[in-house]
């Protein structure tokens, strides 16, 4: 018989690397929640980084899996990894997936009827693999008792959103001035569509994307940028396509927009300066495509979403505590 979970007790929560995975979002999630700890005044979070098969049959609270690949069409889960789900706690146990790691978590049955988000350039092979799921291409998803995030930092921006929902915004405030974060990404932001660090692009498309990159404020047409590389439109159309899943002219146009929120967030120039160093021939068609793209306007986007004036629902140092009632 599975143990039963002490309400007084911290809740156990597991960080499991699959094969190779990167540690960059497991450390973030292990630091988060030891400092998390600290805000509080008190031990709530175990954190435990997992190797191989469970060690005790205490079940979990939460389980933090981190992948840097898809699983192969005929590739099963891990043993190891099956064994610690069998421990996630059956009525509230949180399930989260980072990079790839919803992949593997999916497709094992584990995300139906959530939704979920993984690295940018797995989205597309997980869609085909399950159709019948919910992938979006948001920086991170927390969908009641599921969560999952893209790569690097994104376990950060989510973990934090996840813990700001079980103690109250004022904790967000604290975390994010621990770790240095003038602004932290929502469950709303989307990931741009940018080469994977690492991924080697034939000579074509990666002459092309250098010539985006270095045409920012003066973007060619589709044509000039076929022309300069040597290829027809639609060959260039055919690459594109194949290695970076979207049609030069809007992988171009997000590359701008991410230039754009970059600058609207680190930097005091003007919206309009910004939108046209970007390539954008005006304001109302800067704002128009970057709340087309965002889902929020670049006046929005400059309005600080992280206050330092103290929240007046924060409890006193050492009065928190974890309403049990709420699943963790």
């Amino acid at each position: 018989m599975r143990p039963a979970v002490s309400l007084n007790a911290p809740l156990r929560i597991g960080l499991l690397a699959l094969g190779d995975a990167p540690r960059l979002p497991l450390a973030a999630v292990h630091d988060a929640l030891l400092a998390a700890n600290r805000l509080l005044a008190a031990n709530h979070y175990e954190v435990l980084d997992i190797d191989g098969a469970p060690g005790d049959a205490r079940p979990w609270a939460a389980l933090f899996v981190a992948a840097r690949r898809l699983p192969e069409p005929a590739e099963a889960a891990p043993d190891a990894l099956r064994a610690h789900l069998a421990l996630l706690d059956p009525a509230h146990g949180v399930l989260a997936g980072l990079d790839t790691g919803s992949a593997w978590l999916a497709l094992a049955g584990w995300m139906a009827g959530h939704r979920c988000t993984l690295r940018a350039d797995a989205i597309d092979a997980l869609i085909a693999r399950w159709p019948e799921g919910v992938v979006t291409r948001n920086v991170f998803e927390i969908d009641r008792t599921r969560l999952s995030c893209a790569h690097g930092t994104a376990a950060l921006d989510m973990i934090i959103a996840w813990l700001g929902q079980r103690h109250g915004h004022w904790i967000v405030q604290q975390l994010a001035a621990c770790f240095g974060l003038d602004v932290l990404r929502t469950a709303d932001d989307r990931q741009p569509c940018t080469p994977w660090p690492g991924v080697r692009l034939p000579a074509k498309v990666a002459e092309a994307v250098a010539l985006m990159q270095a045409n920012i404020a003066e973007p060619l047409s589709a044509n000039h940028v076929a022309e300069l590389v040597g290829v027809s439109r639609r060959q260039l159309e055919r690459l594109f396509r194949q290695h970076l899943d979207a049609l030069p002219s809007r992988w171009y146009l997000e590359l701008r927009l991410a230039r754009a929120q970059g600058m609207l967030r680190q930097s005091s120039q003007s919206i309009l300066q910004i939108g046209l160093s970007c390539g954008f021939t005006s304001g109302a068609h800067f704002s128009n495509a970057y709340r087309s793209f965002f889902g929020r306007t670049p006046r929005e986007e400059r309005t600080p979403r992280l206050r330092p004036a103290a929240d007046p629902d924060r409890p006193a140092v050492g009065a928190a505590s974890i309403d049990p009632s709420v699943p963790p």
